[in-house]
């Protein structure tokens, strides 16, 4: 099952967010985004994302 952090929503295969280095994690998520390119994405600057991945849109 995948997991994300819950501080930014980014979707994380380690122990630690690469983003926001926090450790904090979920599995119960709703919803995906995937970020090509966040300084032209519109979507990426409303949800504050910085690198490009795969979001979740609700995380619990």
């Amino acid at each position: 099952m995948k997991k994300v952090c819950k501080g930014c929503k980014l979707f994380v295969t380690g122990d630690v967010c690469p983003i926001c280095k926090k450790n904090q994690f979920s599995t119960n998520w709703k919803g995906r985004i995937i970020i090509l390119d966040p300084e032209k994405s519109e979507i990426a600057k409303k949800i504050g994302a910085t690198i490009a991945g795969e979001y979740a849109i609700k995380v619990r």
